[in-house]
């Protein structure tokens, strides 16, 4: 368990502004509340790797971040290629391992000895997985939040069939971009604007959906649609979680639940209220959630 502190007693606002770095410190007059003191040089590692989901960059984790840090982590968001900063064109990624590349390469970089936690978010979930397949002895343990948690032999795009399959808001909202001509398969997939509140963002802050209006850019076709190899000696080693969201319209909470049925984690969480970007809507809870994660120790074999 997390230690805490003694209980201290407030008796004033001492934060008024929602900024990112004291989201989760806000306190209101004459109540009583508790500091996580954490000691993360304890832990098995306190190295934590956000990656994104589709459309999205490193920008998004901008809370999470903020926090984790606050509570004594190592962070590193990843832009996987064509996304957020990063200037490859989205129409010319031709597979999962090129649009997996800076995250790869970042896991390749590390010392023999040094291990991370992996956050994969949406379709980062099939990256991560990907990254477990190549790097086993590199990850710790894997989030999967509201993530494509995909079995071997299967796409991202198999999940994604059945979150049409069962509400068509996806669907609905999403625009193929032919850049090789339409009589060659689409190259990426939009997201229509007037479409992205309710299907990604129906829980969180109009702000944040303002920032992800303007930084969201295509995601890659060709990676959607690869199957991936993972095996049980690489993949199947490393410690899995899944994180679920209730109020999800992107990959409903029905859909997340088959995933954790047909290839179960070590342990399933949930984020109540939280729509497709916990890391807006439920920034705090996340945070606890991932705090809890990265704390827990292997059981003890019987």
């Amino acid at each position: 368990a997390v230690p805490l502190s003694k209980p201290k007693r407030c008796f004033s606002v001492v934060c008024i502004c929602n900024c990112c770095h004291c989201i989760h410190i806000t306190i209101l007059t004459n109540v009583l509340f508790f500091k996580q003191e954490l000691n993360t040089k304890d832990l098995e590692t306190n190295i934590i790797v956000l990656v994104h989901g589709g459309g999205f960059g490193a920008w998004c984790w901008y809370k999470t971040m903020s926090l984790l840090e606050d509570s004594g982590f190592k962070v590193n968001a990843i832009d996987l290629t064509g996304s957020g900063i990063n200037s490859s064109d989205t129409n010319k990624i031709s597979s999962l391992s090129e649009y997996a590349e800076p995250l790869t390469s970042y896991l390749k970089g590390l010392c023999d000895a040094e291990k991370v936690i992996l956050v994969g978010h949406d379709f980062g979930g099939a990256c991560i997985s990907h990254a477990m397949e190549m790097f086993p002895s590199k990850v710790a343990k894997a989030v999967f939040l509201c993530a494509t948690m995909v079995t071997n032999g299967h796409s991202a795009l198999d999940i994604f069939q059945q979150q049409m399959d069962t509400n068509g808001m996806l669907q609905k909202a999403q625009e193929l971009v032919y850049s090789n001509g339409k009589d060659r398969p689409p190259t990426a997939i939009n997201i229509d604007r007037a479409s992205v509140r309710d299907l990604l963002f129906n829980q969180s802050p109009a702000k944040d959906v303002s920032l992800a209006s303007v930084s969201m850019r295509p995601i890659p076709f060709a990676p959607v649609m690869e199957k991936l190899t993972l095996t049980e000696g690489n993949y199947g080693s490393v410690r899995r979680f899944f994180v679920e969201t209730t109020e999800d319209n992107a990959i409903p909470l029905s859909l997340q639940q088959s995933m954790c049925v047909t290839n179960p984690p070590e342990k399933v969480l949930r984020l109540k209220g939280s729509d497709h970007a916990p890391f807006f809507s439920r920034p705090q809870a996340l945070h606890k959630t991932l705090v809890e994660i990265a704390t827990l120790p292997r059981a003890q074999a019987s």
